[in-house]
């Protein structure tokens, strides 16, 4: 029988030390007192930060813009975007609430209630800003959709929302919507940012025109703190996309692990690289960061180092939220920075979308002179959960502990891979290091609160009280927590629970390393055995003594649950969030179904 309370290697410890931080930084930082500040935390005491609206009303774009306009940040800049071109455009605190209001006008002129979906297929654009906001203030639920999808997995999404409106431009709607437009009955009406060109007259609606003619004040409608906000679709293993229902108290969680988990706050220039068509984007890229009175940095273009390089020194970034792949790009170069690069404005760097592997950390110490801080949450969760906090000592491979207020554990698994239940029902939790789902304590104003037609499968999430994350880790004696891995991405080998993202992050430990990928394939005797896919570094060719190189070192940082096999590969399939896709390496690996592929990088264009 399988062993499932077997721990996996924990070795990070042994090769990774831990990154104090100054008195200095921990003076400076919201959180200086870890234990205190979880202590004395309450979430309706902290409630008292947000503006609200009369009758106890909550309205994320009230919070996020019209709050400010009393004060003299309402002159302040709050989005600075960066076209692809070169040029930029500035809105103010003031500028957004004027233009946000002339898009809920639009809403209302076209007959839009409160409660419509309002999809939103834009790349990084000022108008994305504005409709999200607009749409809040009109009461209407927002779900932004990823530029990059084709036109299937758009279908899906305005089906399964029953979106009445989409914001989108006419090349987009020309590829990605006109194919499927009887297919989505309910959507009435199609809301262009740029030139209708040849596509006037076909029932599209040109938004600037349409705004030109709105007024600049517009009646905040007074949601409830549990009125649904946000729509967001995540991919899974069937074909059909799941989507996490969102309330305006979300901004609460929005406002307070922005505040704890990135060190944010007022005056600052913020930067998350994440597209606005993911929740980090939305959470962290829009709402978050306007709530609290800071500067969004936006940068249309895709990813370049130079010009990464060149915003961070230009736009004086004081905090910046970027994705592990993003940074393990800007590691393939040596440790230089491009001449003329200024990083002194740069307080606090942290990673999202994936697991930080150590290296990363370490390498943000060395080169940008920051170390990288790792945090753990979910599109269910809607916020940061688990966080290495800037006032605290980072523990690289670590996801850091849990924000104020939020209350995690691990729970113990059963023979059956499920969560073990005692006699009397109540869930066991985990011993020290052992390995077990990763559990949050309902009732954090964040937490989604059904997939939108299937209250089934959102159902199923929990177990006695707890939200199962699916995500399986261990949390060390100081409270700490590891991750291990998704459930079905663990690798069981002769009795051993194998976390891929540690064999990963051990391959990459090697200087010729770029990536790695590792998965499970069958084998008569153990059950499965790790199989690695390996990138390499320029310079490096992939050869048979380096393979041997590999695998021995592999065996010296993990010994018995290291790689068997290690195939080279030019590139590994990533989501478009930056995950390495091991689902995907594996049904190729075996000849499996593919299953839902629409968030595969550069698959759905």
């Amino acid at each position: 029988m399988t062993d499932t309370n077997a721990r996996t290697t924990p070795f990070e410890p042994l090769i990774w030390e831990t990154i104090e931080k100054s008195p200095s930084e921990r003076a400076r930082s919201a959180m200086t007192d870890y234990d205190f500040t979880c202590s004395g935390f309450d979430w309706e005491a902290a409630r008292s930060a947000l503006s609200g609206l009369p009758g106890g009303a909550v309205n994320i774009a009230h919070e996020a813009v019209d709050r400010h306009l009393d004060t003299s940040t309402a002159h302040t800049t709050a989005l600075r975007w960066l076209s692809a071109t070169g040029d930029g455009i500035e809105l103010t605190y003031a500028d957004l609430a004027a233009l946000s209001n002339r898009f809920a006008g639009v809403l209302r002129s076209l007959g839009v209630r409160r409660g419509e979906r309002i999809c939103l297929l834009l790349g990084r654009t000022p108008q994305l800003y504005v409709a999200a906001l607009g749409a809040w203030k009109a009461g209407c639920v927002v779900s932004p959709l990823f530029s990059a999808f084709g036109p299937e997995p758009v279908r899906q999404r305005l089906e399964i929302s029953g979106a009445t409106t989409l914001v989108t431009t006419t090349e987009f709607y020309r590829r990605k919507v006109a194919p499927h437009r009887d297919a989505v009955p309910e959507l009435r009406n199609v809301l262009v940012t740029d030139d209708l060109g040849p596509e006037r007259g076909g029932g599209l609606i040109d938004l600037s025109q349409a705004m030109a003619s709105m007024s600049e004040t517009f009646p905040v409608e007074h949601t409830d703190a549990d009125e649904p906000a946000l729509l967001h679709f995540t991919s899974g293993t069937t074909g059909r996309p799941k989507g996490a229902v969102h309330v305006h108290g979300a901004v609460l969680a929005h406002r307070v692990s922005a505040r704890y988990a990135l060190d944010l706050r007022a005056g600052d220039r913020f930067w998350c690289t994440a597209d606005p068509g993911w929740v980090t984007g939305m959470s962290y890229g829009v709402i978050a960061p306007l709530c609290l009175g800071a500067t969004v940095i936006s940068d249309e273009a895709e990813f370049s180092a130079q010009r990464w390089y060149d915003i961070l020194t230009a736009e004086r970034v004081s905090v910046w939220y970027t994705s592990p792949t993003a940074l393990r790009m800007l590691m393939r170069g040596d440790d230089r920075l491009p001449p003329h690069t200024d990083l002194s404005n740069l307080r606090f760097v942290a990673g999202v979308g994936e697991p930080l592997n150590p290296e990363i950390v370490v390498w943000g110490e060395r080169v940008l002179g920051r170390p990288v801080h790792d945090n753990w949450w979910q599109t269910e969760t809607g916020a940061i959960m688990i966080a290495n906090f800037a006032a605290e000592q980072v523990r690289p491979g670590s996801m850091g502990r849990p924000l104020p207020g939020i209350e995690a554990t691990v729970l113990r698994r059963g023979a059956n891979g499920k969560v073990a239940v005692d006699g009397d029902g109540a869930v066991r939790p985990a011993d020290t290091d052992e390995v077990g789902e990763l559990a949050i304590r309902a009732g954090w104003p964040s937490m989604f609160r059904d997939y939108w037609n299937d209250h089934e499968r959102y159902e199923r999430a929990f177990a006695h009280g707890w939200y199962l994350s699916g995500d399986l880790a261990r949390r060390d004696a100081d409270g700490y927590y590891w991750f291990v891995g998704r459930a079905d991405d663990v690798i069981e080998s002769a009795g051993h629970l194998i976390g891929p993202f540690e064999v990963e992050s051990a391959l990459m430990a090697h200087p010729a390393v770029a990536e790695a990928g590792a998965i499970g394939t069958p084998d008569p005797v153990a059950g499965e055995v790790v199989k690695a896919f390996v990138t390499l570094l320029p310079g490096y060719r992939p050869t048979e003594e380096l393979r041997t190189e590999l695998l021995a070192f592999g065996r010296r940082s993990l010994g018995s649950v290291a790689p068997r096999q290690i195939t080279f590969a030019d590139s590994l399939p990533h989501t478009r969030s930056g995950k390495v896709m091991r689902r995907l390496l594996k049904a190729r690996e075996l000849g499996l179904p593919e299953g839902d592929v629409s968030a595969l990088e550069g698959g759905a264009s």
